[in-house]
């Protein structure tokens, strides 16, 4: 597949009215939310260097983002969900697919043609070290992206709007002169989640944010976060493996596996009814924190992980899937909807 292939995003007739204001709307339940990026048949691929062989990072993920919202990515480590949340916000060009931004088709879109988008979408990295450049003091790292694209006047209404953004986050603004290394990890990320927020976006992708940091300072930054979305609008595509995480802080949550999408359900939802087998096991690896029930026994995944280079036939989770059939090496499951909530299995869990 390749980029030429992409089909043309059409609009719905129902949603005709929506779309002349900019937006699109969809059903939930008896309530109607506004969809602000919409993904279809995404693909991202990676050459190897060998003739035909390719790294099959994303394979075929059908995904919606409601404004206002938190939407999860979990899954193992290399199941790509930082490719695809990178691919989404245009830092990544598609094999094949169709990325939408308030009914804009983003993903054919040439660097210059969306540079107007590029304030309304940003992300904050997983490493707080290595996402700040050492050479810039915390005044300069934040307004960067102002003096970028013109936001300011001057100099001084420049570092008038770091400041402000400073003590948004929590950075006291004594600081504003220092360079990364004399900050803490939390401190780093902080001043990354600054420089998110400076244009004022609409969706931030949050790859794994708390992650390289120690348990008592995730807290803090996850309600910060928090803070900021109610205060901002910011609507979230967080990325993690963190599972105690993605329930503080998710409103719908989205679970990958292998670059294809599993389950897409409402936290509550998945948590205390998954669907898809691999959202079970996931959930089974959870520790218990009961001292009386750590003798009890868990089914734990067997088999490896296979190769994104050469995916299994059908569903690319049936080679450690316990309930696997005939069905399941035959046929690729297609994302169906359940209820209220979406899964791509041949058998789903009955509860």
């Amino acid at each position: 597949m390749n980029v030429t292939s992409i089909r043309r995003f059409q609009t719905d007739n129902g949603a005709a009215r929506d779309a002349a204001r900019g937006v699109r709307m969809e059903k939930s339940g008896s309530e109607k939310k506004e969809i602000l990026l919409k993904a279809e048949g995404v693909y991202k691929e990676f050459p190897t260097g060998k003739k035909g062989q390719a790294v099959h990072a994303v394979n075929g993920v059908d995904l919606t983002i409601f404004r206002g919202e938190t939407l999860a990515l979990v899954g193992e480590s290399g199941c790509g969900k930082s490719t695809l949340g990178r691919a989404l916000i245009h830092m990544l060009p598609l094999t094949d697919g169709i990325v939408t931004y308030r009914n804009q088709v983003i993903s054919t879109m040439s660097d210059k043609v969306f540079r107007p988008l590029r304030p309304k979408m940003q992300m904050i990295f997983q490493d707080p070290y290595a996402s700040l450049d050492p050479r810039m003091t915390v005044r300069d790292i934040i307004a960067e992206p102002l003096v970028t694209y013109h936001v300011c006047r001057n100099r001084e209404e420049t570092t008038e709007r770091v400041l402000q953004l400073m003590k948004a986050v929590g950075v006291p603004a004594d600081f504003i002169w220092r360079y990364p290394h004399q900050f803490s990890g939390g401190q780093r990320q902080r001043i990354g989640i600054a420089r998110a927020i400076a244009l004022r976006p609409e969706l931030i992708v949050c790859d794994e944010p708390v992650s390289a940091l120690d348990v008592s300072v995730q807290s803090q930054v996850l309600n910060l976060l928090k803070d900021l979305q109610k205060k901002y609008g910011l609507t979230y595509l967080f990325i993690g493996h963190d599972l105690s995480v993605i329930n503080f802080i998710a409103d719908r949550v989205c679970v990958m596996f292998l670059g294809s999408v599993c389950e897409v359900a409402g936290k509550e939802d998945l948590y205390s009814r998954p669907l898809h087998p691999y959202t079970e096991f996931l959930l089974d690896a959870i520790p218990q924190p009961d001292p009386h029930r750590r003798g009890e026994k868990r089914e734990v995944l067997s088999g490896e992980i296979p190769s994104p280079v050469n995916l299994p036939s059908g569903c690319c989770f049936r080679t450690r899937c316990p309930y696997a059939t005939g069905l399941c090496a035959k046929e690729r499951p297609e994302l169906r909807a359940i209820g209220n909530r979406f899964v791509a299995c041949h058998h789903p869990l009955k509860r």
